[in-house]
């Protein structure tokens, strides 16, 4: 804005756009000041690190440090596409998050909308309160829970087979098994908390369109259907984009906590391969490599999903 124009605009009572800017910067300050402290860690622990990604294109020595070690040519790379045991957990890792998004993800979605519905307020209050709790525990402690529970000696699971006359299944160490426990125990801890944000988003509805809606004859399930379900549907669609940026983030927590090597085969993942060859084999370029690998493989899946939901609503993160 130029002198004249801002002259002229103090005299009618406007403001600059870039002083009202400023302004409005001073008044929040506070605000900006409590900012000031996560972008300071989300610098330090999530920007800072990106340094250390050079190793994977070195044969790193701890002895000659990052810039110290040779270069390697992209040998990493090239071995990740021959070595058996990562194309292994390639393949485990995306079967694994394939099936969660299909099963998972929708679970919590499916939950809120239920609990929406429910109209005792002290049942719905002690539904909602035993549904959160496993998400604040962590996978070490649920992990000898579920290992209890399944066991075949002592597990609840076991104990109701064998009293229908069928014998007792180590289900952890079967391969045809373990899965389906995998899924079944990622819903069980996330189902609960993963539903809040949808229950924020159905108490944003207006009401008039459920009384619309019951003047017109519509019952309960034809509300959900055709007006909770497509109110909720923007968000489901920006959680769903950033669900795929995580397609190889099988649950690496989970897994580690209750695979064994009898089920290698079928749940060795990513994430504990990169654990076994980092930490336990030393390996520190090979495994920043395969990590680095995952994630571009991420930004790939959430760019993608995005600019086709673009193309085809007008919903998207960005």
């Amino acid at each position: 804005m130029d002198t004249k124009t801002a002259i002229a605009a103090n005299k009618i009572g406007l403001k600059s756009p870039k002083k009202s800017t400023w302004a409005q910067m001073k008044k929040m300050k506070l605000l900006y000041f409590m900012l000031l402290f996560p972008a300071i860690m989300l610098f330090i622990f999530n920007y800072l690190p990106m340094y250390g990604v050079i190793i994977s294109f070195k044969n790193f020595s701890p002895g000659l440090g990052i810039w110290g070690s040779p270069w390697n040519n992209f040998e990493h790379f090239e071995r990740l596409f021959t070595d058996f045991m990562f194309i292994r957990a390639l393949k485990n890792t995306i079967f694994i998050s394939l099936l969660k998004i299909i099963i998972a993800f929708p679970a919590p979605i499916i939950f809120a909308i239920l609990l929406n519905e429910i109209r005792n307020q002290k049942f719905l209050k002690v539904t909602q309160s035993i549904s959160y709790l496993p998400h604040f525990m962590s996978w070490v402690i649920l992990s000898a829970m579920i290992i209890e529970v399944f066991s075949p000696q002592r597990g609840i699971v076991n104990f109701i087979i064998t009293a229908f006359g069928g014998d007792p299944v180590n289900f952890l160490s079967s391969k045809l098994f373990f899965i389906p426990v995998l899924i079944l125990t990622d819903i069980w801890k996330e189902i609960g908390y993963g539903a809040i944000i949808y229950l924020a988003t159905i108490a944003s509805i207006d009401p008039a369109l459920y009384e619309a809606a019951e003047m017109d004859g519509a019952n309960r399930l034809k509300k959900m259907l055709h007006i909770t379900l497509p109110s909720i549907m923007p968000m489901v669609i920006i959680l769903f984009i950033l669900r795929l940026g995580g397609i190889l983030n099988a649950g690496f927590d989970q897994i580690l906590n209750l695979y064994n090597p009898l089920v290698y085969e079928v749940a060795d993942i990513i994430d504990t391969y990169v654990y076994r060859s980092g930490l336990e084999q030393f390996q520190f370029d090979y495994a920043t490599a395969v990590g680095l690998f995952k994630n571009i493989i991420g930004i790939i899946f959430i760019l993608g999903a995005n600019a086709i939901i673009r193309r085809r609503s007008e919903h998207g993160i960005w």
